[in-house]
């Protein structure tokens, strides 16, 4: 399992937002989107690049460490 620290999330629409964006990713399973800690976990079906999981999570708006 994966884990990615995301920054900017308030709210529900910020966790489906995120979620959303995650589950779009080819190979990404599993999304768990954690709002109090601001942070993703994710399974990898097949192997799925960091750097587009990060990509895919600043296009929904948000930040990511």
């Amino acid at each position: 399992m994966k884990r990615i620290t995301i920054k900017g999330m308030s709210c529900g629409h910020c966790v489906a937002a995120v979620t959303k964006a995650l589950e779009g990713i080819e190979g990404v399973t599993d999304v768990n989107v954690d709002l109090e800690n601001g942070e993703a976990t994710f399974t990898e079906a097949i192997p799925v690049s960091l750097e587009v999981v990060r990509d895919r999570i600043r296009k929904a708006g948000y930040e990511v460490d």
